[in-house]
């Protein structure tokens, strides 16, 4: 984890959040090469599952929403991390993850027989278990009371369901079908760790799919199965790293009938990637409820109306990301010389070229160079030029961020229109005509 760690930020993919100022728990900026990385897979993740599909359509719904939603899917009364404190050092953490093999239920009288150990100071004294609310309040407007209280979300889930009815109204989609959202997610983690694994802020790409109650357990296997499709076939997770967690009914969400958690195999242990929740029809009831406004769906072929149950996939941008690297990150040897490379398929890679001259002070080569660079950029979009230092510096600049072709203007290049190509993973070269690029 400290090898990616480290080669995120000495190749501009992701900096510590504020960092200038000496940081901010849970919070990290992307750097230019990161932003691509992120954007590819949201752009894959959106191309698969909406552009992909006819019963999937998109939706990109406020991020502070009116505080009413909050209180009825729960989030107010159950959104919350057993909080302990160590009364040596004031240090607070989460007691579950304090206590080997212990959940969020875990009560006081259980962590405090287990009697662990202090992370920062080791003594052994600890406060009784308070349950921590994870949403962010804020204040709306010019006054500072209790009627301007609002919360950033904790999941965009919420609006989706909001907008349900609206969505039914407006174009009529026959079930089962699908609602997708990508965007921010806020929580108030107690102790964020594991660098972009358990952050403050983060991103979501999530689906709501809406079906008739006799059908969820045939839906819930079949988005399952295609996403575990998505993750190996699609963005190259090995399938040997992935695990299904069937999450017991006491640590599920107060809105899941069934859960199973894919697990990942990343650096520092086995951790959850995503989930796959039946929510029944608990938040679109529980809207009907706290609004008085009817979330039921007709159908048109049938006649039957009820209120559709749903199946939920969610997965958060920033695991994944951790999980592509942690997936791509090698160290072998070329020629007997150690080298770190990243595996990235092209599809993810923040560059598919880079275009060099062999030399950068003979304008012959940098201006073939050049529109051999023009070429490839209006193809594909993602290409790198560079010119710095000796090729062989280039090459393993190159390898480090993941780009999976160097392409090198020569001499020969003037002559008879080929160049040489260079593979990223084997380090193989060949001669090819410009065209077939």
């Amino acid at each position: 984890m400290e090898n990616i760690v480290s080669l995120c930020k000495r190749r501009g993919f992701i900096f510590p959040g504020s960092d200038i100022y000496g940081g901010m728990a849970g919070t990290w900026d992307f750097g230019p090469l990161g932003v691509m990385l992120k954007r590819n897979l949201m752009n894959t993740w959106w191309s698969y599952w909406v552009d992909g599909r006819d019963d999937m359509y998109g939706i990109d719904a406020a991020i502070i929403m009116n505080p009413k939603t909050w209180e009825a899917s729960g989030h107010v009364d159950t959104f919350n991390d057993p909080l302990v404190e160590c009364k040596e050092c004031h240090g607070r953490f989460r007691a579950d993850k304090l206590v080997e093999g212990a959940n969020e239920s875990i009560s006081t009288e259980d962590f405090l027989k287990a009697n662990p150990k202090c992370p920062t100071c080791g003594k052994q004294s600890w406060s009784e278990i308070k349950k921590f609310n994870m949403m962010f309040k804020m204040n709306v407007g010019p006054v500072d009371d209790g009627s301007s209280i609002a919360y950033l979300r904790p999941e965009t889930a919420q609006g989706i369901f909001t907008n349900f009815k609206n969505v039914v109204d407006t174009i009529y989609p026959d079930l089962p079908f699908g609602l997708a959202q990508q965007g921010k997610a806020f929580r108030n983690e107690i102790s964020p760790r594991d660098f972009i694994l358990r952050d403050r802020e983060c991103s979501q790409m999530e689906i709501e799919y809406f079906v008739h109650p006799d059908t969820w357990e045939e839906h819930f296997e079949k988005l399952s199965e295609e996403y575990h499709h998505f993750l190996i076939d699609v963005l190259g997770l090995p399938a040997e790293k992935l695990h299904d967690y069937e999450v017991p009914v006491e640590d599920r969400a107060h809105y899941s009938k069934r859960t199973i958690d894919l697990e990942f195999d990343y650096p520092n242990g086995r951790e959850e990637l995503m989930g796959i929740a039946y929510r029944t029809d608990f938040d679109l009831s529980n809207i009907a409820k706290n609004s008085g406004k009817s979330q039921e769906y007709r159908d048109k072929n049938t006649g039957e109306s009820f209120v559709p149950h749903v199946i939920e996939p969610s997965i958060g941008v920033e695991r994944l990301l951790l999980a592509v690297l942690a997936s791509a990150y090698t160290e072998d040897e070329i020629d007997g010389k150690p080298r770190t490379v990243l595996k990235l398929s092209e599809n993810l890679a923040p560059y598919r070229f880079c275009v060099s001259p062999l030399l950068k002070n003979k304008s012959e080569l940098v201006e073939k160079a050049r529109e051999v660079y023009g070429l490839l950029r209006k193809k594909y979009g993602n290409v790198t030029w560079d010119d710095s230092g000796n090729i062989g510096k280039r090459y393993r600049k190159q390898d480090e961020i993941g780009t999976p072709h160097c392409v090198v203007i020569d001499f020969d290049t003037l002559e008879d229109g080929t160049v040489t190509i260079r593979d990223r993973d084997t380090a193989e070269q060949k001669r090819v005509k410009v065209e077939e690029l």
